[in-house]
This record gives C-alpha cells, sequence and structure tokens, in this order.
C-alpha cells in the first residue's frame, strides 16, 4: 500500500465518523504521525507504507475515531503563526482568541504590568510578551493549565517576561490599582448551550471549569466585572473575549455604575469577521 492510499483510507474512516474536512485531519494526522512536515508528507506520498508506519498511525487513528481532538493528539496548536503546546488541562486556542489579540495590539497600553485573567496556555500572555516586550502576570485557577503556560513561556523564550499566578480571579493580590491592561478570555458558555450539546471534541475533551460561564455565561465576567476597577489603574483598559450573542448583555454590566469604585467611562462592543460581538472593550474613567 502507498502513502497516498493509506491517506485516503484514513480520510474515509474519519469521514464516516462524522469528523469535518476529513481529508485534511487524515494529512494532519498522518503527517504527526510519521513524523513528517505536510511538504514532506506530500512528496511521500508514492512511496510504500511500512509496517511501523501503520502501527505509529493505528493507535493515534483510534484516539481520533472517538473524536479527541488533534490538537491534544499532536499536543500542538497553531496560534498567531506559532506553534503552542497545549493538552487536555487546557482549552485549544481559536480563531476568536487570535482576534482578541489583535484588538490589544491596535491600541498599545500606558506603561505598567500587563494581566491576562484566566490565561488557560498562555497564548495571550506570550504573545502580548513577545509583541510588546512587556512583563504579563498570567493569572488561572488551574494548576494544571498554569504548568503549560510556564512550558509555553519557556518554549517561547518569555519566561523571564510571562509570570504565572495560581488563583480564582484576583483573590491571591492585595486590592489596589495595579494594571493598565488587562485581557481575558473567561469562561463564557451557558448552560443551556452545555446542556445542548457541543460538539463532542469539546464537550468530551475540553476541561469543563474554562467553558462553564453558569446560567447565561455571565457567572465569571460578572465577577471580573465587579471586581476591576479595583485593580485597574486611572485609566486603565480591559478587553475580554466573549460569546457571539453577549455583547449587550455584557456592555450593560461593564456601563452599570457601582457604588464606592471608579467606573467604566467608555465600553465599546468589537465585531470579528463575522460581523459577530467577540470583544467587549471598556475603559476605567
Amino acid at each position: 500500500m502507498r502513502i497516498a492510499d493509506l491517506l485516503a483510507e484514513t480520510a474515509k474512516q474519519l469521514a464516516a465518523a462524522g469528523i469535518d474536512d476529513a481529508r485534511r485531519e487524515a494529512r494532519l494526522l498522518l503527517a504527526h504521525a510519521l513524523g513528517k512536515s505536510h511538504s514532506q508528507l506530500f512528496l511521500a506520498e508514492k512511496g510504500q507504507v511500512t509496517v511501523r508506519q501503520r502501527n505509529a498511525l493505528a493507535p493515534l487513528l483510534v484516539r481520533r475515531l472517538r473524536r479527541e481532538p488533534l490538537a491534544y493528539i499532536a499536543q500542538e496548536q497553531e496560534f498567531w503563526s506559532l506553534p503552542f503546546f497545549v493538552d487536555e488541562r487546557v482549552l485549544i486556542p481559536r480563531p476568536e482568541t487570535e482576534f482578541l489579540v489583535e484588538q490589544v495590539l491596535a491600541v498599545p497600553p500606558k506603561p505598567g504590568l500587563i494581566c491576562d485573567l484566566c490565561c488557560g496556555s498562555g497564548v495571550i500572555a506570550i504573545i502580548l510578551a513577545k509583541e510588546l516586550r512587556r512583563q504579563v502576570l498570567a493569572i488561572d485557577i488551574s494548576p494544571g493549565a498554569l504548568a503549560v503556560t510556564r512550558r509555553n513561556a519557556r518554549r517561547h523564550g518569555q519566561e523571564e517576561r510571562v509570570w504565572p499566578l495560581a488563583a480564582d480571579l484576583f483573590t491571591a493580590l492585595t486590592p489596589r490599582p495595579l494594571f493598565p491592561l488587562v485581557v481575558t478570555n473567561p469562561p463564557y458558555v451557558s448552560q443551556a448551550e452545555l446542556a445542548a450539546g457541543l460538539q463532542p471534541e469539546v464537550a468530551l475533551f475540553e476541561p469543563r471549569l474554562a467553558l462553564d460561564g453558569g446560567d447565561e455565561g455571565l457567572r465569571v465576567i460578572a465577577r471580573i466585572r465587579e471586581i476591576l476597577p479595583k485593580f485597574l489603574l486611572p485609566a486603565g483598559e480591559v478587553f475580554m473575549e466573549i460569546g457571539y450573542s453577549q455583547g449587550e448583555a455584557v456592555a450593560a454590566l461593564f456601563r452599570r455604575k457601582l457604588p464606592d469604585c471608579h467606573n467604566f467611562s467608555e465600553v465599546e462592543i468589537l465585531k470579528d469577521y463575522a460581523s459577530r460581538d467577540r470583544v467587549v472593550h471598556a475603559r476605567l474613567a
């Protein structure tokens, strides 16, 4: 059997399992199994499959047919054109979060320590550290996620700039103005969406802690809104990734005046390239 035939056979099995873009997935899976780049796999397609190569693919294909995400199988996901380590302790970085980072970098922050809140795999913190050459405090409640952040920071030479901190939001910090900029991709999936059923790759494998945003997906967001003014410097900014249907609800939370604290003077909803609400940007008075 040629490698091209094995590729076609693998794609057929993936398609039968209901996996979208089966041909592309088969190519990625086979390239990982054989330890080849995409161009190397293309050049090798006319070659014969060895027993060793088939044995390398078999257990990986079983995992993918069970709907385990390819990123977890390969333990790698591209973000901002860079490779990042991922496993089941963190959400797989998505294009929506690249859009979030684009919006942040379009408005260079004032001097000071930046915060990546609910940092997960650390992709936001690491890109901001690289692009802005600034220190970033990366906070997450999950020790496993912070271990992934540390690994990715070392991989990209940012371990001196990215400072992981285990905490439930800001609970490990004394309330005082610290940050000119907070960037966050909090859990925002609603209970209704979870109950209705997500893709098997998400529902069965990605960490529920990083997805579950409560009844309307706003539980963690509301907590962040309440405590955030205590930690932002005057005119400090926050950029928050949200669900596509949450724009007005989250903007209303940030526009609401709370007693005994600074409030937000500017709040805007930023739409992604599909014209969906994706980021809320707010500036403290």
